[in-house]
């Protein structure tokens, strides 16, 4: 009985190895093509940035008189306000190794800026959106979570509330759209959204 059960642990030590020397290989293989893609990034020159997909914050569309004595939602136009005079670009999901390749080494630091700008945004949008909901503006909630949704947010709880709100109004149809909107993101978040979309609302199809 010893045998046939020495003879197996053989074996799995013979394929624990060879795994372990392929997952090695892979690994120096993924390393050195990051390092040569990383120094190929920091060699290329600078790129005009005049055809980014630049984000404007139309206020004049938004509920900004809705709890404008609300301490938060001072906090949150304020907020806003000042973004308006910055440059905001969605770059969710783009290293800085990509962003290096693709506009020049040069432009990093305001390319991640704009995204910096982008992240703050999106995250006020939640926020102000939520005071409004808690406080039962459904409408004027939902405007605010459809301009975020429409420059490709990728906050989860966005999309939730807007489908929370969709549900809550008859209008289930918005749900598969708003379904679709983030299956096209380009983050990490993505799955996730999209899985508790589809899961809460099974019946959008």
């Amino acid at each position: 009985m010893k045998f046939p059960f020495f003879a197996s642990f053989i074996i799995f030590i013979i394929w624990l190895a060879y795994e372990m020397r392929k997952a090695d290989k892979i690994h120096k293989k993924r390393t050195s093509s990051f390092w040569e893609r990383e120094s190929e990034s920091n060699n290329t020159r600078r790129k005009s940035l005049d055809l980014l997909d630049y984000i404007k914050i139309p206020l004049e569309r938004l509920p900004v008189h809705i709890l404008e004595n609300d301490v938060t939602v001072i906090s949150c136009l304020d907020t806003l306000r000042r973004l308006q005079n910055t440059k905001i670009v969605n770059l969710t999901g783009y290293s800085n190794t990509d962003l290096k390749m693709q506009y020049g080494v040069a432009n990093l630091n305001d390319l991640t800026e704009y995204d910096q700008n982008f992240t703050e945004l999106v995250t006020t949008l939640q926020t102000w959106a939520k005071v409004l909901y808690d406080a039962d503006y459904i409408t004027e909630t939902a405007t605010i979570l459809e301009y975020a949704v429409n420059i490709h947010s990728d906050v989860s709880a966005s999309y939730l509330l807007l489908a929370k709100i969709y549900d809550k109004t008859g209008q289930t149809d918005k749900i598969t759209s708003l379904i679709e909107a983030a299956s096209g993101l380009n983050s990490l978040s993505k799955n996730i959204i999209v899985r508790t979309l589809q899961e809460s609302y099974p019946y959008t199809g």
